[in-house]
């Protein structure tokens, strides 16, 4: 009898994608005072994170003290890290990684793509696909993602937020499913430096 196979690595584009998107969460995390609070992971998870998918960020764990935390949880927090893992498309570290740290940065006041690192929503949507498929499924008319997510939550708790039970006859309708212009906030902070605009 043959031994199993080994698991089949991921495709390269796969691979490619998660470390593209990897690469913007860590590298706009470099301008946050505690990178370990603004991705909600401990210093182990971020050290394994930065192994995996982005080496050249190694440096930044230089800032993070041994056995640094993530930070404090808003009260929210656990039940959309909680909600992303129920959805996600397998078990891997990547997934639970990018539970915790969409969960952290759903509480930034901006598009979750801008508080994310990502260049546009496009990014999101990505990785919102290959990790969270069952979410885009049920986000089936591309509602805002922060929008969504807590809307969810609210459902099953039994707490209705929205002003009318059917999204097309609402008044909030452009404000959860209009356009997310803006700029990455990478570029915002570049023009707000001296001499950056």
């Amino acid at each position: 009898m043959h031994a199993p196979f080994p698991p089949a690595p991921a495709p390269p584009a796969a691979a490619d994608l998660d470390r593209h998107l990897f690469a913007r969460i860590v590298g706009f995390a470099t301008r946050a005072p505690d990178p370990t609070e603004a991705l909600g992971l401990s210093r182990a998870d971020l050290a394994r994170l930065i192994a995996l998918y982005v080496p050249q960020h190694a440096a930044l764990l230089d800032r993070v003290p041994a056995g640094a935390g993530p930070g404090e949880d808003a009260i929210e927090e656990p039940d959309v890290r909680a909600y992303l893992l129920e959805c996600r498309a397998g078990r891997s570290a990547a997934e639970a990684w990018l539970a915790a740290i969409v969960a952290r940065r759903c509480q930034r006041p901006n598009h979750l793509w801008q508080d994310m690192g990502f260049a546009d929503r496009g990014e999101l949507n990505a990785m919102f696909r290959r990790h969270f498929p069952e979410l885009v499924r049920r986000n089936d008319r591309d509602m805002k993602w922060k929008k969504f997510l807590y809307r969810e939550l609210c459902a099953r708790e039994g707490m209705p937020i929205c002003k009318s039970p059917v999204c097309d006859t609402c008044t909030d309708f452009a404000h959860c499913f209009g356009g997310e212009e803006g700029e990455p906030l990478d570029a915002l902070a570049a023009l707000s430096r001296p001499g950056g605009g």
